[in-house]
C-alpha cells in the first residue's frame, strides 16, 4: 500500500467528515467538496464512507468493482443518500470491522474474501461516529510490501560487507597505532560502528513499516514487568557509568504480543531516557492497567521535550536540541520511529509529552490480549 497516499486520503476523509458534521447535511458544500469526491473517485483505493447509523454515505467506482456492487444498488456521488451498509455490503465482518473502529477510536484491519480475489479493508473512525473504509486488494498490496521490502534488504545487505571490511581494517589500525593517529582511529572506529547501526535499523525499520498491524507476529504472553529487568541488565553497564538508576514497578501486568519486537521497544525507549538524563539521574518506567488497555510509561530527568521535539520525535532521523543529549554516545536517529512501528504493528499508540515534575514522559499504549488485532 502507498502509505503516504493512505495518509494523504485519511486525512482529507476526515476534513470532509468533520466538515460535514458541522454543517449538518447541508447540499451545495462549495468547490472544495467538489474536488474532494473528484480524488475519490478516481483513487486507485476504494473508499466507503458509513455515518452513525450504519448508512453508506459515499462508495466510489473502485470499491464499487472490489464489493461486485451493481450500478442500480450502490448509492452514486452527489447527491448522497442514504443506503444501508447491509445492503450494499451484505457481510458480517464488514460491519463488526465498522463498528469496532467506531467503539475503540482507532484504525481497524480486516483480510476479507468475498470471492475470488482477498482484500484488505482498512476502517478509519471519525466525527459524529462516522467511519471511512479504504479498500484494497490484498495480492496487489502484498507485492508493493514485498517488492520494497527486498529493496531496503538488498541495499542493506550490499552494505553490511564493505561496512564489515572497513571495520576490520579499524581493528588492525588500532592494533598499530601511536600517540599521533590515536584520534582519527577512534573516530573512524565510532563512525563506522554507526554506520553498521544504521544499517540494521533501516533493515529493521523497513521490515515493520511493511507489516500490517497484527500481522508477522510471533504472539505469546509477555510480563512486561520482567522484560523491562532484562532490557535493564543489558544497558545496566553504561547506565552505572554515570550513576544512573531504574525505578520499575515489580508487579506483573502481561500483554499478548512478539517477546522480541516488544524487547525491541524497551530497549529503544530506554536506552533513550538513559542518553537524556544527567548524571546520577533516575529512569521511572511505569505499568498501569485499564479495561482492554496496558499503558507503560518511561520518564527521564532530562531538560524535557520541546514544543517542535513533540511534533518530531518519532519521525526518521529527527535529532532535537543537542542541549538535551547528556550522554556522547550517538544513535542512529531511528530509535523512536522503531519504537513507533512496533507500537503499531502490535495495534497499540504512542505518544510524547513532559512529566509536571520534570523531564520527558513516553507514554506507550498496547491493547490487552483480548484486544490485539482487532
Amino acid at each position: 500500500m502507498d502509505l503516504l497516499l493512505t495518509a494523504f486520503a485519511a486525512l482529507v476523509l476526515g476534513w470532509w467528515l468533520g466538515r460535514r458534521s458541522r454543517r449538518g447535511e447541508r447540499r451545495g458544500a462549495g468547490p472544495g467538496l467538489a474536488q474532494l469526491r473528484q480524488w475519490i473517485q478516481a483513487a486507485p483505493g476504494g473508499w466507503l464512507i458509513v455515518d452513525g447509523e450504519e448508512n453508506v454515505r459515499l462508495i466510489n467506482p473502485r470499491a464499487e468493482r472490489l464489493l461486485q456492487v451493481s450500478a442500480t444498488t450502490a448509492p452514486s456521488l452527489p447527491p448522497l443518500p442514504r443506503a444501508p451498509l447491509a445492503a450494499v455490503c451484505p457481510a458480517p465482518e464488514v460491519e463488526a470491522l465498522v463498528r469496532d473502529a467506531r467503539r475503540l477510536g482507532r484504525p481497524q484491519r480486516l483480510a476479507w474474501q468475498p470471492g475470488e480475489e482477498e482484500l484488505e479493508l482498512v476502517a478509519l473512525p471519525g466525527e459524529q461516529n462516522w467511519v471511512a473504509v479504504l479498500l484494497q486488494s490484498r495480492r496487489s498490496l502484498e507485492a508493493q510490501l514485498e517488492q520494497q521490502e527486498r529493496w531496503v534488504s538488498d541495499v542493506a545487505h550490499e552494505l553490511k560487507t564493505p561496512l564489515t571490511a572497513l571495520l576490520l581494517v579499524g581493528d588492525s589500525l588500532a592494533a598499530r597505532v601511536n600517540s599521533g593517529n590515536v584520534v582519527l582511529v577512534e573516530r573512524l572506529q565510532r563512525e563506522l560502528l554507526r554506520l553498521q547501526e544504521l544499517v540494521g535499523d533501516l533493515l529493521e525499520l523497513s521490515r515493520l513499516e511493511n507489516t500490517l498491524p497484527g500481522g508477522g507476529l510471533r504472539r505469546e504472553a509477555v510480563d512486561l514487568a520482567a522484560l523491562v529487568q532484562q532490557v535493564w541488565n543489558g544497558l545496566r553497564p553504561l547506565a552505572e557509568q554515570r550513576g544512573i538508576r531504574l525505578e520499575s514497578p515489580l508487579a506483573s501486568l502481561t500483554v499478548a504480543g512478539d517477546p522480541s519486537r516488544l524487547h525491541r521497544l524497551l530497549l529503544n525507549l530506554l536506552d533513550n531516557a538513559v542518553r537524556h538524563s544527567p548524571d546520577g539521574g533516575l529512569v521511572q518506567v511505569g505499568l498501569q492497567e485499564s479495561p482492554g488497555w496496558c499503558r507503560l510509561s518511561v520518564r527521564d530527568q532530562g531538560a524535557g521535550l520541546s514544543e517542535e521535539d513533540r511534533q518530531h520525535l518519532f519521525e526518521r532521523f529527527y535529532r532535537g536540541d543537542p542541549a538535551r543529549v547528556r550522554s556522547s554516545r550517538g544513535g542512529s536517529g531511528l530509535g523512536l520511529a522503531i519504537v513507533q512501528q512496533i507500537v503499531v504493528t502490535h495495534g497499540g499508540r504512542v505518544q510524547a509529552g513532559n512529566h509536571p515534575g520534570g523531564g520527558a514522559l513516553l507514554e506507550v499504549f498496547l491493547p490487552r490480549e483480548e484486544e490485539v488485532g482487532g
